[in-house]
């Protein structure tokens, strides 16, 4: 298509819609906000959708017997702290996302890379062993 006929569909319309949807959503109160110490929820404007994903999908699947854990990017260009920059990447500035799925796909459990996973550390455990042992 040329230009001038994408001229002529384009209406304005749908992308102020959009923005006035974004602009107005929210998961959580503002006022709420919790005080920011050694365990600050950097998730906590997004925390009630995904413990519902969570429940939703325990609720209508049980997990076969082989698993698999996924490491997923996803492509964010907004600002966040827990934006990861990966150059190497065809998406350079990414959320990371460890899933737990099965065989077929399914995902039944996720879990947002926020930064430093050093709190889930021990002695014993390091930051990624106790990702996947939390999420299994």
């Amino acid at each position: 298509m040329t230009t001038t006929r994408l001229r002529q569909l384009h209406n304005p319309f749908y992308g102020e819609t959009m923005i006035h949807i974004l602009h107005f959503l929210h998961f959580a109160d503002n006022s709420q906000r919790p005080d920011e110490g050694k365990e600050y929820d950097r998730l906590w404007k997004l925390r009630t959708v995904f413990d519902k994903l969570k429940e939703v999908y325990a609720k209508f699947y049980n997990p076969l017997e082989h698993l698999a854990m996924d490491e997923v990017s996803v492509k964010f260009k907004g600002r966040v702290m827990f934006r990861q920059y990966i150059p190497k990447k065809r998406k350079h500035f990414s959320i990371k996302i460890y899933k737990l799925c099965d065989e077929s796909g399914y995902t039944y459990d996720m879990r947002v890379y926020v930064g430093t996973d050093s709190h889930s550390a021990t002695d014993d455990m390091t930051a990624t062993h106790a990702t996947v042992r939390h999420l299994t």
